[in-house]
């Protein structure tokens, strides 16, 4: 098996062990944080508040270095402004996240550990992404 496959193994096995440990592979819990006015479980900023942590301690060392260890150039996005493609991504993304309590990696994560939600999450997501291409071929 090739190195990239391996580390990509590897990389998605330690993301997902940690959106499990978390909780965030519970659709419950993410929508708990989602309801500020209602039942507001605040766990969530915690997830968050390390994950941010980590990215902005670590993030500078990662882009000092010439190229990723498995690839010869990092992919950045060259977008720099906000135009009306990324607001409506963004709230269509985030009403989904709302009403199903999932976003693709917990979503997949969930699939892993037997999640009836994600049974039916994870095919509709994949159907709402050939759309997308489908789309933006036209």
């Amino acid at each position: 098996m090739a190195p990239l496959v391996i580390a990509a193994l590897v990389s998605g096995a330690l993301f997902g062990t940690g959106l499990a440990m978390s909780g965030m592979t519970d659709p419950r819990r993410i929508l708990g944080f989602l309801d500020v006015f209602g039942n507001f479980d605040p766990a969530l900023l915690f997830v968050l508040g390390g994950a941010v942590a980590t990215t902005v301690v670590l993030f500078r060392f990662v882009l000092r270095r010439g190229s990723p260890v498995l690839a010869s150039t990092f992919h950045m996005s060259n977008l720099r402004r906000i135009d009306r493609r990324l607001l409506l991504g963004a709230a269509l993304f985030g009403c989904g996240w709302g009403l199903a309590g999932y976003c693709p990696g917990p979503a997949l994560a969930g699939l892993g550990i037997g999640s009836l939600e994600a049974l039916w999450f994870v095919p509709a997501m994949i159907g709402g992404m050939l759309l997308h291409r489908l789309i933006n071929r036209a």
